[in-house]
């Protein structure tokens, strides 16, 4: 799965998908999926998932100030509140899409 182009449109990701569909994804719903370890948490060898107390989310959270592509596999946003660790694997941000819709 590729995504032949990504641009923020008002308060959307919007994708078109090399097999020509087109996906929107809410900015609020992509920060909130954020698979970084510092959102998400992360597990040890033997399963034990930590994570860090959650945090509320100011409204600059959910501002995309930019996208960057990661090789041909992913993208990484960078958001209003400096938060820039979370790597959206092409097929993750899909599925975040096609639960959405």
């Amino acid at each position: 799965m590729q995504a032949a182009d990504i641009q923020q449109i008002g308060n959307d990701l919007a994708v078109r998908w090399d097999d020509g569909a087109d996906s929107y994804v809410p900015l609020e719903t992509l920060r909130r999926r954020c698979p970084c370890a510092g959102c998400k948490g992360e597990m040890d060898v033997m399963g034990n998932l930590y994570k860090m107390p959650e945090k509320p989310l100011s409204d600059a959270a959910f501002r995309l100030q930019g996208i960057v592509r990661i090789g041909t596999y992913a993208v990484q946003p960078m958001w209003g509140d400096c938060h820039t660790s979370g790597i959206f694997s092409f097929d993750y941000l899909r599925q975040i899409a096609d639960a959405i819709s």
